[in-house]
């Protein structure tokens, strides 16, 4: 749902509460607020995602959340409906695990953000940030700790983001599907590192990540 006439009280109440932080925001004298968040800066495998939202103060989304907290149907959805909205602005950035590799994952997780807020058409003037800062960035940001559960727009980039990545995951899954892809999204899991250790790493595994690491030394 997307119109506030068909939210009911309770969930009205909620998502007016989550935006305190954009209020704030606003009252401060800003107009063009995002927020962004990340998806994949733990995986052992498949590139970290980050991703910005714009919503218009008007504008209630029901169930926007943060995305750990949603089923995989109720995530959709709301993908689904905020990238077909027409007041709802995105942009998503995209670092391969190799560019991981090469600059770490903190520095790799920056540049996708700040990938992700140059692709919105709107530039914003204001960012809310989940649970990093910008610093030195041409524009001010607010670090939210656990900011996707705290501001309306950090949960809807948290969805934005989590969703891109996990289809990019499973489309990996087609290509290597020994080491369960579609299921852990390149997460840790026992599964995946015991696919790890039988099979090796494949070419889109982190190489600085342990176990990967060692791993890869005892294949050479």
């Amino acid at each position: 749902m997307n119109h506030s006439d068909s939210i009911n009280l309770h969930e009205m109440q909620r998502l007016r509460e989550l935006q305190a932080y954009e209020k704030t925001a606003r009252l401060a004298g800003y107009r063009w607020i995002a927020g962004v968040d990340e998806a994949g800066r733990g995986p052992l495998a498949g590139p970290v995602v980050a991703a910005a939202c714009m919503i218009p103060e008007a504008v209630y989304i029901s169930g926007i959340n943060d995305s750990k907290k949603l089923t995989p149907k109720q995530r959709k959805i709301l993908f689904e409906t905020l990238i077909a909205h027409p007041q709802v602005t995105c942009g998503v950035g995209i670092i391969s695990h190799l560019e991981i590799d090469r600059i770490n994952i903190l520095q790799a997780t920056i540049v996708a953000m700040k990938q992700a807020v140059e692709a919105l058409c709107q530039k914003p003037d204001y960012l809310l940030i989940d649970g990093l800062a910008l610093s030195n960035y041409c524009i001010p940001n607010t670090k939210i700790i656990k900011g996707d559960s705290k501001s309306y727009m950090i949960g809807a980039a948290s969805i934005i983001a989590k969703e891109t990545r996990d289809k990019i995951m499973e489309e990996y899954h087609e290509q290597w599907p020994e080491y369960g892809f579609n299921k852990h999204k390149g997460y840790g899991t026992q599964m995946h590192r015991n696919a790890i250790k039988h099979y090796g790493p494949c070419p889109i595994h982190r190489k600085t990540f342990e176990p990967v690491a060692s791993v890869c030394q005892a294949f050479q």
